[in-house]
C-alpha cells in the first residue's frame, strides 16, 4: 500500500496506536479493523460501535437556485424538505442507473449532501458540470476540510448525550447544527447497521477531540470499529451497497428503493428511463438469501434455478455473527422473488441449496 498517495483522516494516528489494520479504501488509508470483524459486529449489535467515516463525501449546496439545482439530479423532491430533516437518495444517470446512494440533509442555508467515498470524484464532476444551467447556485466540496464519525448501537443515544446534551430527544432522520469552538458541528441521527445510531460532522480538530472523548469516557460499551463490520452489520439490516447492490446499470426501482424516487416531481436525470421501467416492471428484483449449511456465497457467485440454470448472481454474501447463518443478497427474474422460493448457488462449482427470504435478516432488537 503506498500511503504517500492516500488521503488520511484526521484520526489516523489515533488508528494506528490503537492497533487499527489499515487498508486502502477509495483512496484513503483506513481501519479494516482492531481487533476482529466479529468481535466489532456484536459490540454494534449489544452496545456499541465507534467508527471513523471521514472518507464519505461531504458536499454543501447553497444559493438562490439550490433547491431546482438538487431537483434536477437527485430522485427525491427535495423542496418538499424540512429544514433539519434527512433523506435517502439516488443519484441518477440518463438511463436511470444509479450515479450513487447518498443523504440529503435540509439545513437553514441550504443542503449538505453525503455521499460514498468511491464516488465522490465522479459525484463532484457531475453535478459540477450541471451548474452551468443553475448560476445563482454554488457547490463545495468539503469532504477535505472537515471530519465525520459515528457511533452506532443501543447504547448510542446515552453516549452520544453526554458529549451534546439533549441529543438523544432528535429524531430519526434527523439532524442539528451547533456551533462548538466557534465553528459549526452538524450531528445527525441515521445510521448504516441497522442500529440506533449517530453522526458527527465538524473541524478536524474537534472531531480529533471529540473522538477521545467519547473513547475515555465509554472504555467499558464503546467499542472502536473498522470499515469490515460496517459491512457484516450492513448486510445483515438488508442495506444495498455500491458496487454490489448498485452500480450505474441498476436502477433504484429494480433495486427495490422505490420509496426514495418521486416520479411525479419535475424533471431529473432518468426520470423517463425510470417512467418506462415502472411501466413495464423491472427485470429482476433484489432479494435475500439464506443458504443451508456455512459456506458462504461470495458476490458474483451464480444462483441457479430448480433446472440448474443460472437465472441471476449474488452481490453480497457473508456468515451473520447475529444470526449464526450464511446470508447472502442477489438479483432474480420476479418469479423467483417469492419469500420461500427454493434456490441454489454455484459456490466453486458445488451446487448449494437456499431459499429467498425477506429482506432486511435483522431488524432491530430482534436476532
Amino acid at each position: 500500500m503506498n500511503t504517500s498517495t492516500l488521503h488520511k483522516t484526521s484520526l489516523n494516528d489515533w488508528h494506528r496506536q490503537h492497533g487499527g489494520r489499515m487498508v486502502e479504501f477509495a483512496g484513503w488509508e483506513m481501519p479494516i479493523q482492531y481487533s476482529t470483524i466479529t468481535e466489532e459486529h456484536h459490540a454494534v449489535r449489544r452496545q456499541c460501535g465507534l467508527f471513523d467515516i471521514s472518507h464519505m463525501g461531504r458536499l454543501e449546496i447553497r444559493g438562490a437556485q439550490a433547491v431546482e439545482f438538487l431537483n434536477s439530479l437527485v430522485t427525491i423532491d427535495v423542496s418538499r424538505l424540512a429544514e433539519n430533516r434527512i433523506r435517502y437518495a439516488l443519484a441518477t444517470n440518463t438511463n436511470g442507473g444509479i450515479h450513487d446512494d447518498i443523504l440529503v440533509y435540509r439545513q437553514a442555508d441550504g443542503f449538505l449532501v453525503v455521499v460514498n467515498a468511491s464516488n465522490r470524484d465522479k459525484i463532484v464532476e457531475v453535478w459540477s458540470s450541471a451548474l452551468s444551467q443553475f448560476p445563482e447556485a454554488v457547490l463545495e466540496d468539503r469532504t477535505l476540510q472537515t471530519s465525520m464519525i459515528a457511533v452506532q448501537g443501543p447504547e448510542a443515544a446515552g453516549i452520544v448525550s453526554n458529549e451534546f446534551p439533549g441529543v438523544e430527544e432528535l429524531k430519526y432522520y434527523r439532524c442539528q447544527s451547533i456551533i462548538e469552538q466557534g465553528s459549526e458541528v452538524v450531528v445527525s441521527r441515521t445510521g448504516y447497521t441497522g442500529e440506533d445510531g449517530f453522526e458527527i460532522i465538524g473541524s478536524h480538530e474537534f472531531i480529533s477531540a471529540c473522538w477521545q472523548r467519547l473513547f475515555s469516557h465509554h472504555q467499558q460499551t464503546l467499542l472502536p470499529c473498522g470499515l469490515g463490520c460496517r459491512d457484516t452489520l450492513r448486510l445483515e439490516a438488508g442495506m444495498p451497497l455500491y458496487g454490489h447492490e448498485l452500480s450505474e446499470q441498476i436502477d433504484p426501482l429494480t433495486a427495490g428503493l422505490d420509496f426514495a424516487v418521486n416520479l411525479e416531481k419535475s424533471d431529473f436525470a432518468g426520470r423517463d428511463a425510470l417512467n418506462q421501467i415502472q411501466e413495464t416492471g423491472p427485470k429482476l428484483t433484489r432479494v435475500g438469501l439464506e443458504l443451508d449449511g456455512r459456506r458462504i456465497a461470495r458476490e458474483g457467485a451464480a444462483i441457479l434455478d430448480s433446472t440448474g440454470d443460472s437465472v441471476g448472481e449474488v452481490t453480497s454474501g457473508t456468515f451473520s455473527p447475529t444470526l449464526e447463518k450464511s446470508i447472502a443478497m442477489g438479483y432474480v427474474p420476479a418469479n423467483l422473488a417469492e419469500t420461500g422460493t427454493t434456490v441454489a448457488i454455484d459456490i466453486r462449482g458445488k451446487s448449494c441449496p437456499a431459499h429467498v427470504v425477506t429482506i432486511p435478516f435483522y431488524r432491530k432488537g430482534k436476532a
